[in-house]
């Protein structure tokens, strides 16, 4: 079974965050084909979605001032409209492969390396959300065509990334952004609110001391039956397909272990929850039920924020689903960037 078809999503309209209002659930949508310019799971054969994507790729480098060298992947129309995508600690522009297959036919898909991650390099200045939001400011200057505003999509340190942007280039947001999707994200007290290590209930958190020696311990992953268990069941569901959890995983062990160590200690005390305020246009909040490392707890935090600057389309939650969100749930999570095209 894919995991569009076991997925149930419920919406909690803008309206209704915060104040326990009504819950629409919505079954899972695989066999409708109607939204214009997206490949669904059913359109093609299985686990053809996570495969390379046969579209050309436009490639392209920026240095950053500090030296370091972002990687950006383009694919689709020139022309079309931009989709900007931006991926979590440990992955890279592969991670996006199942939104390049499903959404380059139509729209321009633009993805680029996190500095550390895939082909980009670190550069000199100390890793933090500065960097991020800087190398987000770099990349949509570099390829949102004037005339143009993109929707731009972010998971997990991705989402990250976005926020602190917002707070860090607020004049930029209405000059790039149509919209946002917020996935499997937070924007403070990581470590005080992982679910990953389990506790007993007079430990209700995770020492913040503990959880960033974890973080920034820079470990090789190496390729076992357990540690693809270990995996799973930290970063997915158990809902995820064998294909989904070895897509996932693979991406993964392919960040150098400094990087990730790196990245692990800066994210263990980040703390932007300013920037929400100037994110300014219509904004998705997704997460998944089952998310360990960014529980919904989240994503409740950052809709109720949205919500009450008028700024919240809608909180996405997927039950059943893990952190990998874009991945576990494919199809959902690719029809909200769709809808977000379309406002």
């Amino acid at each position: 079974m894919s995991s569009s078809s076991r997925t149930t999503t419920l919406r909690v309209l803008a309206g209704a965050v915060g104040v326990g209002a009504a819950v629409a659930a919505v079954a899972g949508l695989r066999h409708r084909r109607s939204t214009r310019g997206l490949t669904l799971v059913a359109d093609v054969e299985p686990n053809a979605l996570l495969q390379t994507p046969t579209f050309k790729a436009d490639i392209s480098e920026l240095t950053t001032d500090d030296g370091a060298i972002i990687n950006i992947r383009e694919y689709g129309p020139a022309d079309g409209d931009p989709i900007v995508l931006s991926h979590g600690l440990t992955c890279s522009t592969g991670f996006w492969y199942p939104q390049v297959n499903a959404l380059a036919g139509e729209y321009r898909v633009i993805t680029y390396d996190q500095r550390g991650h895939g082909r980009s390099t670190v550069g000199t200045l100390p890793l933090g959300s500065d960097v991020l939001a800087d190398d987000l400011s770099a990349v949509l200057a570099a390829t949102v065509r004037e005339g143009k505003k993109a929707v731009i999509v972010g998971h997990s340190m991705g989402g990250m990334s976005i926020i602190a942007w917002a707070g860090k280039h607020p004049d930029e947001v209405k000059k790039y952004a149509s919209a946002v999707m917020l996935a499997s994200t937070a924007s403070d007290r990581l470590i005080a609110e992982t679910t990953v290590i389990p506790l007993p209930n007079r430990f209700p958190r995770v020492p913040v001391p503990v959880g960033r020696a974890i973080l920034s311990t820079p470990i090789p992953l190496v390729s076992s039956g357990a540690m693809t268990k270990a995996f799973q069941y930290i970063s997915m569901s158990p809902n995820a397909t064998r294909a989904e959890v070895a897509f996932c995983e693979n991406i993964v062990r392919e960040c150098k272990p400094r990087v990730r160590g790196g990245w692990g200690a800066a994210l263990s005390g980040l703390d932007i929850h300013e920037g929400l305020d100037n994110l300014d246009v219509p904004t998705t909040v997704m997460v998944g039920s089952l998310d360990r490392l960014t529980p919904p707890v989240h994503a409740r935090k950052l809709a109720q924020v949205l919500e009450d600057a008028g700024n919240l389309e809608q909180l996405i939650v997927l039950p059943g689903v893990g952190h990998m969100t874009s991945i576990e749930s494919l199809d959902e999570f690719n029809r909200e960037i769709v809808r977000l095209r379309n406002l």
